[in-house]
């Protein structure tokens, strides 16, 4: 609907965006591997630093770190929105991909329980919220900029390489596993061979450095200098009822992302009975259908608008994830399992390949970066990253299909607050 007709760039304009597409994209795919690769190693790393009997213990403390992690994203919102606001999208991204290589490093050296103690279990969570910050800064500026530089009339199919990279950057984490498990044996992996992803991480962190120098800015000066720029009492004062619709789908959305796929492999493991080995080779060929997905959403979004996306992803959700859920709670075919999860994130697919397109639609230059990032940290902290930690801790007591509703109700609230989105976008549409 609402279909609006390219304007001529010319060949060179053409190259100069899709160069800075790529770029962009690129670091973003190795700040989500180095933050991924934490929830597929977990498995491995758990006993080194929580030293319990029980599995599902253990990884209920991996998953608290990870939602510890999350609590950072906030603040990471406000400081990298408010810094892309002020000083730039490209000193931001730079900013961002250097935080996230120092922790890698860090979590990479760790010394274990057995070598410090209760410090080991300290330092990784340090280092964990060194990352959440950095993450935190990531999405937004990374949504925005992809948003300004994207070709008009074509803007929900390219700046759906934002999660094409982020997916991308979970499936090489869950590629980079699978191989060590072909390399290394259990006893190899749990000892040292989780490290290697996290040095893996640190060093392609250099690669996304690089590439993030050559970016042109999308921000003017006068923009930038602007007495609201980055300013989060601006975004209270006049931009309140966006910011509370982005919270609104942001809460599901994050939620019923983060369900299948970073926790799908846990659940796939001690509620379905899968191998670690199966259910990872399940989540990769998931991981990579769903990556794959993403652009045909994002042009779809062009055609029938992005409200039509957002509608469909709540609606779709509300009424598909118990029967999901519940069937995979069961099942003994992989094949079967793979083919449940591929049809939950072609559902989830109609947010994330135009979450950051939506978000950047509704909020002018001067505090774009910000109201895109601290909208989304904010939703995702609570609601994404404690996913897992719900998740588990009601199969712990005896309550797992209660998570089911939990993330069906989250579905309810996304399909609600999509209706309020506007029919035509607020900004960006008449952009060059």
């Amino acid at each position: 609907m609402n279909a609006v007709l390219p304007l001529p760039y010319s060949s060179d304009e053409k190259r100069k965006r899709i160069f800075a597409i790529i770029a962009a994209s690129s670091g973003n795919l190795v700040e989500w591997f180095d933050f991924y690769i934490y929830a597929f190693c977990a498995i491995y790393f758990a006993p080194a630093f929580f030293p319990k009997s029980d599995p599902t213990a253990q990884l209920l403390n991996t998953a608290g770190v990870f939602a510890a992690g999350f609590l950072m994203r906030p603040i990471g919102g406000w400081i990298f929105g408010r810094l892309a606001d002020r000083k730039g999208r490209k000193t931001s991204m730079v900013v961002s991909v250097v935080m996230m290589c120092a922790g890698s490093l860090l979590i990479a050296c760790l010394p274990t329980y057995a070598s410090i103690g209760a410090m080991a279990p300290v330092l990784l969570l340090t280092a964990r919220l060194l990352q959440g910050l950095s993450v935190g800064g990531e999405y937004g500026t990374t949504a925005t900029y992809m948003s300004e530089v994207a070709m008009r009339g074509q803007r929900g199919f390219f700046s759906s390489f934002q999660y094409v990279t982020l997916i991308g950057g979970q499936l090489l984490a869950v590629l980079v596993v699978v191989i060590l498990q072909q390399l290394l044996d259990e006893a190899e992996l749990k000892s040292w061979g989780w490290r290697i992803p996290f040095v893996l991480g640190a060093l392609t962190a250099v690669v996304a450095l690089l590439l993030r120098r050559t970016l042109h800015e999308t921000t003017t000066a006068q923009t930038r200098n602007s007495k609201g720029a980055g300013s989060v009492a601006e975004l209270l004062k006049n931009h309140k009822r966006a910011l509370l619709v982005v919270l609104g789908y942001t809460a599901g959305g994050s939620l019923v992302f983060y369900t299948f796929t970073t926790y799908m492999q846990k659940y796939l493991v001690n509620s379905a009975g899968m191998s670690i080995k199966t259910a990872s080779n399940v989540m990769t060929a998931c991981l990579f259908l769903y990556m794959c997905m993403q652009p045909v959403f994002g042009a779809l979004s062009d055609r029938i608008g992005r409200r039509n996306n957002m509608l469909l992803f709540g609606a779709l959700g509300t009424l598909m994830t118990v029967p999901i859920l519940t069937t995979l709670q069961s099942v003994t075919s992989p094949l079967l399992a793979g083919v449940l999860i591929t049809i939950a994130l072609a559902v989830v697919s109609f947010y994330t390949s135009v979450g950051g397109i939506v978000k950047a639609e509704m909020f002018p230059p001067e505090v774009r970066a910000l109201g895109v990032g601290l909208s989304y940290a904010v939703g995702n902290a609570i609601f994404g990253g404690s996913a897992e930690y719900v998740a588990l801790g009601l199969k712990s007591m005896g309550y797992e299909s209660y998570f089911y509703w939990y993330v069906t109700g989250m579905m309810v609230l996304a399909f609600a607050v999509s209706w309020l989105l506007p029919r035509q976008a607020t900004y960006l549409h008449d952009d060059h």
